[in-house]
Parts: structure tokens; C-alpha cells; sequence
């Protein structure tokens, strides 16, 4: 069992997503960032899809009611136990009544905590993710007590070779409406930067204006990765939580890759965007 003192700005419970949902409205949700989900994961022996604990720029408090191997992995949040530092992308021993702190981050916006076992709440529609409207919480609240499965620990992985990385050169492809931008606005989309204004699991706002007048479309398929064109003029990209249908146009895709990498960037900060060629 763990119990929450301090829930942090945003903590929540994630894992792989729900998958063949989309066709009746249920988005995927699950890991922001999969790789270093994927990392905090294996390196205490879980599925590389098991249930964590992702959290968005300040950490909760946390005390352990048992003892449990745990990894912490992703940007930079300055973890401590007991008031000790305590390494990054390795498997660390919390014993009965250990406190983790996990404070402001200095560099990237998520960070995952992985028990070895996994995190034992309900799984609804295939997935433990937290879901507005779908899962019984949406956030992890002051009070909270989690439990956590068992799991024998015996291929804890003490030696691994990951380690965080902040890209912030996005790889993408053509979208289906992107032969409606002008010549010029299609340069312009891969020569400039674009600064991320706002963020959440559901997608990420530009501040930058990009072209005006486009019309609306019939409602069509987005995932994540999406990068819309509003009647503003500026771009949306969306991320896991996302729609699953949109009637802006759809001008870029993100890349599986850039999709993680892009959920380690703040508001403020900028990207810039790389066309290739295909999937």
C-alpha cells in the first residue's frame, strides 16, 4: 500500500491505454511518454505496459506501508527518500514507512514511478488509466491509498543503459489537408520555431499564428500526434487523451517518437518540426 500525503500539480495512473475503443468515442489515454514508461517499467521487472504513476512538473509526497523495489524515470524531479537523494533510472529498496518526495522538475515535464508488481486498481474498458468520465479517479488526491501487486522481484534489472533525453525537433509527416496550406506557409512550417503555450494529456496549444481561412472539414479520424489547423490560424497538436474525430484540418502528424518526446516539453519552451518522408 501506498498512501498519498502531497498529491503534487497533476499525478495520475496510467498504463499501456485502451485500445479498440475508438470507434465509440473512448480515446487511448495511457503513458504521455512511453518510452521512459516503458524504462521505469522494465528496470523493476514489470510488463513494459503495467501501471505507473506519471507525474507532471511538481510530485507528490508519498509514504510506502510495505517494501517494495521502485524506479523512477524522466525528467529531472530531484526525487528523495527520507530527505536522501536518490538515483534516477535505477531500481531502488523503499522499506515500510519510507517517505519519496518528488519535487519541482528541472528539466523535462513528466516523470513515471514504477512499483515492482504494478499498481492494483480496477482496469475499466482493458485499462487502469485515469479518464474523465471513464475511470473512478482522474487524479491522484490528498489521502489516497493504492495498492500495489505482488511481483517475486527476481529479474530486477540492477545495470541498464536508459537515460532521459529532451528532443525538441519534432519528425513529422504530411497530414491528410496539408496540400490546402499556401507555399509559403508550408515553407515556414518547417524553417521557424513554434512556442508551446498551453498543455495538457489532451493536446498542446501554439502561440504562433500560421495561416487564416481555411475552412472547417467534415469531421474526420485524429489520434495522437494530430496537429490541427484552427479557423484562428494557429496549431494544436494532440496528445493521448485527444478526440477521436475532428473537423479542423489535419495538417501534420507526429512521429511515435516525437509523440514522447513532445510530452517533456513545457509551456514556453519551442520546437521546431522535421518533415520525413513515411510511417
Amino acid at each position: 500500500m501506498i498512501k498519498v500525503i502531497q498529491t503534487g500539480l497533476f499525478t495520475t495512473i496510467q498504463d499501456g491505454g485502451r485500445h479498440g475503443y475508438r470507434n465509440i468515442g473512448i480515446p487511448t489515454s495511457g503513458f504521455m511518454d512511453q518510452e521512459n514508461a516503458w524504462a521505469a517499467n522494465i528496470i523493476v521487472d514489470n510488463d513494459r505496459e503495467e501501471s505507473l504513476f506519471e507525474i507532471t512538473l511538481t510530485g507528490p509526497t508519498l509514504i510506502f506501508n510495505g517494501n517494495y523495489v521502485i524506479s523512477i524515470t524522466g525528467g529531472d524531479f530531484n526525487p528523495l527518500i527520507n530527505e536522501l537523494p536518490v538515483k534516477m533510472y535505477q531500481p531502488i529498496n523503499v522499506k515500510l514507512g519510507d517517505t519519496l518526495k518528488i519535487n519541482n522538475t528541472k528539466n523535462g515535464a513528466r516523470c513515471y514511478l514504477a512499483i515492482s508488481g504494478g499498481i492494483d486498481v480496477k482496469s475499466i474498458f482493458g485499462s487502469k488509466s485515469f479518464f474523465s468520465n471513464i475511470s473512478e479517479s482522474y487524479y491522484l488526491r490528498k489521502g489516497d491509498e493504492i495498492k500495489i501487486s505482488n511481483n517475486s522481484n527476481s529479474k530486477i534489472l540492477k545495470k541498464n543503459k536508459f537515460k532521459f533525453k529532451l528532443k525538441k525537433s519534432m519528425d513529422v509527416f504530411k497530414g491528410p489537408e496539408f496540400d490546402l496550406l499556401s507555399i509559403k506557409v508550408k515553407k515556414m512550417l518547417f524553417k521557424n520555431e513554434f512556442t508551446i503555450r498551453t498543455n495538457s494529456r489532451m493536446g498542446y496549444n501554439l502561440e504562433e499564428k500560421v495561416q487564416i481561412g481555411i475552412k472547417s472539414i467534415i469531421s474526420s479520424p485524429v489520434m495522437p500526434g494530430t496537429i490541427q489547423l484552427t479557423p484562428s490560424g494557429k496549431m494544436i497538436i494532440l496528445h493521448r487523451d485527444c478526440q477521436t474525430t475532428g473537423g479542423y484540418p489535419r495538417i501534420l502528424q507526429l512521429n511515435k517518437s516525437s509523440l514522447n518526446h513532445l510530452s517533456q516539453i513545457k509551456s514556453n519552451e519551442k520546437i521546431k518540426f522535421s518533415l520525413i518522408n513515411s510511417l
